[in-house]
């Protein structure tokens, strides 16, 4: 069995996606990144960067103890090696697959993340007009790149679908708040729908969808209270 230490965002998704994709056995663990309990001694020993997702494996190919990953990428990887599905054996469409999960990782996340973050602040913090033309101007080139790739092969790593669009897709589902017309880009948008059509991609997006609150519901008190959380995180120590 899977345990899936997860909250409904982008990273998160790409897990239950995979998992729902393959029919993995898994179970939930809320991580309620709003309250803070990616900060938890709990949470820390499993991952100190207290980011989620992370997976617990309690039965791993081995025999040993159970395992826990942390990293989405990693995670991605473990279970496609665990499983032997939606990567490849051949070495190069594996090649394939290995450098789209990376640029996933390194660049899509990150930059449309920020952009989505910024567009989202508007000036509480101050004037943030340069970050918001920043991080835009980079998600548009990052759906460009995809584009791009996708001009003349269904899928980012060729034929077949992988774990290269399972985690390229969910960062691609708020292209609005990112600032993004996927008109302009008819390769994506052809690939985007293809994706987004699969039952298990739906079923995956779906996953935990009750655990989400508008914080525009909640008191002021408890909104401040979460924006603090949000925006002035900082790393803490690992319980001995």
């Amino acid at each position: 069995m899977i345990d899936l230490h997860y909250w409904p965002t982008p990273n998160g998704k790409k897990v239950t996606i995979f998992l729902e994709e393959t029919g993995t056995p898994y179970r939930l663990v809320p991580v309620n990144i709003g309250r803070g309990d990616q900060f938890s001694p709990e949470f820390l020993k499993l991952n100190p960067n207290h980011r989620m997702p992370v997976i617990v494996d309690h039965a791993p190919a081995d025999g040993g103890a159970p395992i826990s990953i942390f990293e989405s990428g990693a995670i991605l990887f473990y279970l496609a090696e665990k499983t032997g599905q939606l990567w490849p054996q051949d070495l190069r469409a594996r090649i394939e697959v290995s450098q789209w999960v990376i640029w996933q990782m390194a660049n899509q996340g990150p930059k449309l993340g920020e952009a989505g973050h910024f567009r989202r602040l508007g000036d509480r913090e101050g004037d943030q007009s340069y970050a918001v033309r920043r991080f835009t101007d980079e998600a548009n080139r990052l759906y460009g790149v995809l584009n791009a790739r996708l001009r003349d092969r269904p899928y980012l790593a060729g034929d077949s679908y992988t774990i290269a669009d399972i985690i390229a897709y969910p960062w691609t589902v708020n292209w609005k708040a990112q600032g993004q017309e996927i008109d302009e880009f008819k390769h994506f948008k052809r690939w985007f729908e293809t994706i987004g059509a699969r039952p298990a991609v739906q079923r995956g997006l779906a996953v935990g969808a009750e655990l989400s609150t508008d914080r525009n519901t909640l008191p002021p008190e408890e909104q401040e209270r979460i924006r603090k959380i949000l925006y002035n995180q900082r790393a803490l120590p690992v319980p001995d």
